[in-house]
Parts: C-alpha cells; sequence; structure tokens
C-alpha cells in the first residue's frame, strides 16, 4: 500500500508540475540569515518561549533555538518567527 501511494504521489508531482512539499505535506523553511524563519505547512504550535520554537509537522516536529523570539505572524499553517536563531532541528516523533 505505501508503495502505491509513494507511486501516485510521484506521478501527480511529475504529471501536473504540482510542487512536492504540497504534494507530500512537507514543511518549507526559508530563513533570511539569522534573524527570520517563515514555515509554511506545519501542523501546529507545540512549544514557544523566546528562546524555542517547537513545530508540529507531518513527520515529527521542528525546533528552532536562539534567543530574543518574536512570533510576527501566525496563521494556521504559516508562521514568521524573528529573533537570534541559533539552531534549527528536525525531531522525529
Amino acid at each position: 500500500m505505501k508503495k502505491l501511494q509513494q507511486r501516485v504521489q510521484s506521478l501527480l508531482i511529475n504529471s501536473f508540475a504540482l510542487p512536492s512539499d504540497v504534494i507530500l505535506e512537507l514543511p518549507r523553511i526559508t530563513v533570511i540569515g539569522q534573524i527570520h524563519v517563515y514555515i509554511e505547512n506545519h501542523q501546529g504550535l507545540a512549544t514557544y518561549s523566546d528562546t524555542e520554537l517547537k513545530l508540529k509537522i507531518n513527520k515529527g516536529y521542528i525546533q528552532i533555538k536562539g534567543k530574543s523570539f518574536v512570533l510576527k505572524m501566525m496563521l494556521p499553517e504559516e508562521i514568521l518567527l524573528e529573533g537570534t536563531i541559533t539552531d534549527i532541528k528536525f525531531l522525529p516523533e
């Protein structure tokens, strides 16, 4: 069943020129220097403080560490974080 799902996803990506991050439910992370992180396709906020942000994603979490964090924008599937970013990790479930 898993192979069939992968083949269908691959077919959709190649045939319809759809972005793979949308079809595969992957997060898209845009980092601007050490001061901004824009994340799309997340599934909710797990942890937030002025030194850590943890977001739920399809197969685990994204953890961002640093200091002086401020949430500049938060929508259901998008978030913009500002501060001094020192570390970005993908954590499995």
